[in-house]
């Protein structure tokens, strides 16, 4: 978590990183799509929920008990919800934002509905944004309809940006099994970094024939992107070998060179801006896909 200052306004990041290649925890929460049903709101991912501090048996109580934090390891919702109150209440301007790619990004979306479960008034008033990254499923129809109602009340603004065919917003599947639904507007970014604004990325599943013809050809066109970006972009754009390795694995298994960091930092670098003045005035209207 960072403090930028502009001006006499202090805007808190509070930034959730993705997956860990090589960390076992992160994985069991991806892969954990077991469902938590909250009364009257709606189910939940299980390995989500789990990452970002739900506890066996007790589940998500407001307040916890200061010794049983201590001994055991930190909490992430406990952890920075305290943080962020003190940094409010040290600056009563002070306003923060909650970002985060893969993993991240479904940490940062649930972040704030635990605040709504709680009825944490004061931080959602401050909340100004949630934006995330390659984000995946994490919650049902009411729990979209939900975070919408909440979204709407405190004015909180949602972009849940996608680039091409990234594999992981289109996971866990939305299909008649599992229900997972995404919610909120989808700020797409295509091969060449185009933005539109979007109720679901094209194939919302990712397992589709079509879309895996589709995903192929992309994965080729990046490819021969990779070996022209720096020339045509600047040097800064240049890929080094270890992603254009991966840019090739794209045709094995296509989606997964999508979903690195780098195509969604290209996107906010290059990508168009256009959209963002095109939103409508009642942009915290989202909508359930």
């Amino acid at each position: 978590m960072r403090d930028t200052k502009v001006g006499h306004h202090d805007t808190i990041v509070v930034s959730f990183r993705g997956t860990e290649p090589f960390n076992a925890d992160d994985w069991c929460s991806d892969f954990d799509i077991s469902w938590y049903e909250m009364k009257g709101i709606g189910k939940v991912h299980g390995g989500f929920m789990k990452a970002l501090g739900l506890q066996k048996s007790i589940g998500w109580p407001k307040k916890i008990d200061r010794q049983d934090q201590e001994r055991s390891r930190p909490l992430a919702y406990y952890t920075l919800r305290k943080r962020l109150k003190n940094l409010m209440k040290e600056d009563e301007m002070a306003k923060f934002v909650v970002t985060g790619h893969s993993l991240g990004g479904a940490l940062a979306i649930l972040f704030p509905f635990i605040l709504a479960f709680h009825d944490e008034k004061l931080l959602l008033e401050r909340l100004e944004g949630v934006y995330t990254f390659g984000q995946p499923r994490v919650g049902d129809h009411k729990f979209g309809e939900f975070m919408s109602k909440t979204f709407s009340h405190y004015k909180i603004r949602y972009y849940r940006f996608v680039y091409g065919f990234d594999m992981v917003p289109r996971l866990p599947l939305d299909d008649k099994a599992l229900m997972f639904k995404h919610f909120g507007p989808c700020i797409y970014f295509d091969r060449n970094y185009v933005a539109k604004i979007l109720e679901e990325e094209p194939f919302k599943n990712y397992f589709s024939f079509l879309g895996e013809v589709a995903m192929r050809i992309q994965a080729c066109l990046e490819i021969v992107r990779s070996f022209t970006i720096g020339w045509r972009r600047g040097k800064e754009y240049e890929e080094r070998v270890l992603l254009r390795i991966m840019r090739l694995f794209g045709l094995l298994l296509p989606g997964i060179p999508a979903h690195c960091p780098q195509d969604y930092v290209n996107s906010t670098r290059l990508g168009s801006t256009h959209v963002f003045f095109s939103l409508p005035k009642t942009e915290y209207d989202v909508k359930i896909k």
